[in-house]
């Protein structure tokens, strides 16, 4: 396979020749750009591809999710790799279990699936920090995504390291991967194209130097990033317009302008959005599926290549949803269910949109695909009530004594909660702090005090300390790292500065990492508890199968299911159940822990067979 159909430089030129000659072999493929269009193996080709992300789909449903991608007509799917999954503490590496994407690739190649490459080491995704490590930040000189040394450096390792599990697989190895991505939007971040080539010359380093390599955005920001000798592809969602002679009508416009770009190349639509991502407090996202797969039909009678994003989104489980940020809403934090409204829901039911699109599909390509495989529902489970519990405040390590406040990143924690503790003196007034990231409850002697939301803007919070004075404690949630936007350079967790009260700044703090990586050290008992404490409780299962944990009589926090961390709650909504997956069950008793900040005795949990999509606690919208 060749590595591109241009030469960057002389340097590149000797690599690829090399390149073509390694993609004759008798066991490899060659994909490439010829005649303005794709070709693999000499034939012309039309890439018709799904993205699927495989740390958010159970490992025992990925050969389903697949075979449902095959059965709709695709021919390929998209993957991001994920940095923050695979390396969670610098140089210590996972591609174990649900991280083990070469398995993944390989089992894609099964199902007669080829494969595009998304590596990062950027990826957004609505992915907690955007795929970026927390730990990249605890230098707090370091600047993501340009050339400084103290980012190239880590990024480029983890592409090297990825590209050790991967390289191998590219098609001219015999492998399904056929193309891959150099960075990701960057041009809706910045516009370095220096930047830009070392990323490109990062990800071939890092093997994949006999693959086609490009780069993607949206259609106004494609004049920020792109390079004249690296192919591109274009990102955008459906319009409003149905009737594709409209000048305004999405897929046209946005083609039009790759085209004035590189007029000579194939069209390849990166990621055309079916469906949308959802935030809490805010309503849950619906689209117009007869619209989209009317566009989708329509670039694919012009003989684009396509790529829907998302054929299936799954679940963000544990803590790696991540948030949005604007001009207007500086930070909204995504819901832990990736459902995104695609052809194929969370749980791997196909939706109404996949049998249009897959109709679609073979109305343009006149191939018949094969039959869709069976989906076994979700099924209910019955109620079981949280009874045995322990107070947060009897779970507390040791802690970190620092005179000004340190975040999680200096701490060396990624997720969870963190925990300031200092003296307050008596008074009435503001609590201030420079900044806070990203869901504070304030405690003066152990009562609440109140809650301070960046979601919502705040920074401080009026209270009144008694006579003599009062511990302060400052308990912080990372509700999930800013994904988008240029605020990914400053998205260090907890207290950012200091704390102010009355004109004077807060000192001698001790400081508590509450990362919560596991529960199987907590100390339950048969007393009830409120406020911030965990609760255990027993879900009984007969056969083990896909459920939805109910979660609506819950208020806000975080559910682990046999020490599985199933991921977050929050009775704002949209979100009233978690996806639970029946591999993570087994036949008997499967325990299942909550934290919950304001928890109360006598609630329960159960199995239902559905995603429940509430605004509000326990209102239906």
């Amino acid at each position: 396979m060749m590595f591109a159909h241009r030469v960057w430089s002389a340097v590149f030129a000797a690599a690829i020749s090399l390149s073509c000659a390694a993609a004759t072999t008798n066991t490899g493929h060659r994909f490439v750009i010829a005649n303005g269009q794709f070709e693999l193996d000499g034939k012309p080709i039309q890439i018709i591809s799904g993205e699927i992300h495989y740390p958010r789909i159970p490992r025992a449903r990925w050969t389903h999710d697949l075979k449902m991608a095959k059965a709709m007509g695709l021919n390929a799917v998209t993957v991001y790799a994920f940095w923050n999954a695979h390396e969670p503490t610098l140089g210590h590496f996972d591609f174990s279990g649900n991280n083990d994407v070469a398995a993944f690739i390989r089992e894609a190649q099964r199902q007669g699936l080829w494969v595009i490459l998304r590596p990062g080491p950027y990826v957004c995704a609505e992915w907690e920090f955007g795929g970026f490590p927390g730990w990249l930040e605890k230098d707090h000189t370091v600047k993501l995504r340009t050339t400084d040394p103290k980012y190239m450096r880590p990024a480029s390792q983890w592409l090297k390291r990825l590209g050790q599990e991967l390289a191998p697989l590219q098609a001219s190895n015999g492998g399904p991967i056929i193309a891959v991505q150099v960075e990701n939007e960057y041009g809706s971040y910045g516009k370095d194209r220096d930047y830009m080539r070392a990323m490109r010359k990062a990800v071939y380093d890092a093997g994949f130097s006999n693959t086609l390599l490009y780069s993607t955005d949206g259609d106004r920001q494609l004049k920020n990033d792109t390079l004249p000798d690296l192919f591109t592809a274009v990102n955008f969602g459906p319009g409003k317009i149905s009737d594709p002679n409209d000048p305004n009508f999405a897929p046209r416009r946005a083609i039009e302008t790759l085209k004035k770009l590189r007029p000579n190349d194939p069209v390849f639509v990166g990621e055309y959005w079916d469906g949308w991502f959802d935030h809490w407090g805010s309503k849950w996202d619906f689209t117009d599926a007869k619209l989209q797969s009317s566009e989708f039909e329509w670039m694919l009678k012009q003989g684009y290549s396509v790529s829907v994003y998302m054929f299936v989104g799954g679940t963000s489980f544990g803590w790696m949803n991540g948030a949005n940020s604007n001009a207007k809403a500086p930070y909204e934090p995504d819901v832990t269910s990736y459902d995104y409204d695609s052809v194929l829901q969370e749980d791997g039911q196909p939706s109404p949109k996949y049998f249009m699109f897959r109709d679609a599909i073979q109305r343009v390509t006149g191939k018949v695909p094969p039959p869709v495989p069976a989906s076994p529902k979700p099924v209910s489970f019955p109620s079981a009530e949280l009874k045995q519990s322990v107070s947060l405040w009897k779970t507390l390590p040791a802690p970190h004594h620092s005179e000004h406040p340190l975040t999680m990143e200096d701490l060396d924690q990624n997720y969870g909660y963190i925990l300031y503790r200092t003296h307050i003196n008596e008074g009435k007034g503001e609590l201030n702090f420079d900044g806070i990231h990203e869901y504070a409850d304030v405690y003066l002697n152990g009562k609440l005090a109140g809650t301070i939301e960046r979601r919502l803007n705040q920074k401080s919070l009026a209270i009144e300390v008694p006579a003599g004075g009062a511990q302060l404690d400052v308990l912080v949630e990372n509700t999930g790292r800013i994904n988008f936007g240029p605020n990914l350079q400053d998205e260090r967790i907890g207290i950012i500065g200091d704390a102010h009260f009355n004109g004077a700044t807060l000192t001698g703090w001790d400081i508590y990492t509450l990362p919560m990586e596991t529960t199987s050290k907590l100390n339950f008992t048969d007393s009830s508890c409120e406020g911030a404490c965990f609760y255990r409780t027993t879900l009984k299962v007969d056969k083990p199968a896909d459920t939805y944990l109910d979660t609506r009589s819950l208020s806000k926090g975080f559910v682990w299911v046999n020490g599985k961390p199933l991921g977050r709650f929050w009775n704002i909504g949209p979100q009233g159940s978690l996806y639970l997956p029946g591999e993570w069950l087994h036949k008997g008793a499967n325990s299942v822990v909550v934290f919950d900040l304001y928890a109360k005795p006598g609630r329960k949990v159960a199995g239902i067979p559905v995603l429940v999509k509430h605004l509000g606690a326990g209102k239906q919208d």
